[in-house]
């Protein structure tokens, strides 16, 4: 039996090293982009919008895939960390595709008694961009269905002058809102307190059942579904979109807070 030609042998191993190399050559591209736009993501962020747990999530990520991209040669042996980093990825990304596409099916009829807008940060006395789409959702709801009355829910957080609640009611008010139509809620300073203190204002509103709605991001709206089933009520719901460039922080800190909910609870 004829043994394979050395060279030939020889050929194929220098190939398949090649290819391996520019594999990798090309993960450690990604990585390594990936991470820097993450941290600058980041850092505009923080510069231009209220500092949350989204842009210390971002950062994370980012100096972690910046470090693993320009470490990866030399980690090669660790094969326990590649698998936790893949299944981290992957993990991340099918919740993000979850949420993303959960959030922009709305469900609302038009023909709900009520609509609860949940907060969101105001610098100084004027809305971010997330909680003005919110507003501007609610009030194209409210041309649909004019009846309906409107709960402004949010209470005065960091490096805001105001409640989230009134910053709401002015700008529904220049959207052309009825001040009738509008009702604050000005306490709360979670999801779970945006829903139970709407409550009960909206349950000394009605005196028996009625219909209820909610708008919120479009991130946010899976987990505000499960919070609003979490005090036995059924609601319908409305997203609001949000700036492409504020995707990696919301989603990130979306998904911490999914996951923080299914392992520990609210």
């Amino acid at each position: 039996m004829k043994k394979p030609d050395t060279h030939v042998k020889k050929r194929y191993k220098h190939i398949k090293k090649a290819s391996q190399g520019i594999g990798i050559a090309c993960v450690r591209g990604v990585l390594i982009v990936a991470g820097l736009l993450l941290l600058i993501n980041a850092l505009y962020m923080a510069i231009h919008a209220n500092f949350n747990a989204g842009i210390l999530f971002a950062a994370a990520a980012g100096l972690t895939f910046l470090l693993y991209g320009l470490f990866l040669v030399k980690l090669r042996g660790i094969k326990w960390l590649h698998v936790v980093m893949a299944g981290g990825i992957f993990l991340v990304v099918c919740m993000v595709i979850f949420l993303a596409v959960y959030g922009r099916i709305d469900t609302v009829t038009y023909e709900e008694d009520a609509l609860i807008v949940l907060g969101a940060a105001i610098r100084g006395e004027t809305p971010s961009y997330p909680l003005y789409a919110r507003l501007e959702a609610a009030a194209d709801y409210h041309m649909r269905n004019p009846g309906a009355v409107i709960v402004v829910s949010g209470g005065q957080g960091f490096q805001e002058s105001i409640t989230e609640a009134l910053a709401m009611e002015r700008h529904l008010l220049r959207r052309g809102v009825p001040a009738d139509r509008i009702m604050k809620e000005e306490r709360a300073t979670s999801s779970y307190e945006n829903f139970q203190f709407s409550l009960e204002i909206l349950d000394q509103q009605f005196d028996g059942d009625y219909q209820l709605a909610f708008v919120t991001s479009d991130f946010h709206v899976f987990r505000a579904s499960v919070t609003a089933k979490s005090l036995g009520l059924a609601t319908t719901h409305c997203h609001a979109p949000i700036l492409w460039y504020t995707l990696p922080t919301n989603y990130l800190r979306e998904c911490a807070a999914v996951l923080k909910e299914l392992l520990i609870g609210r």
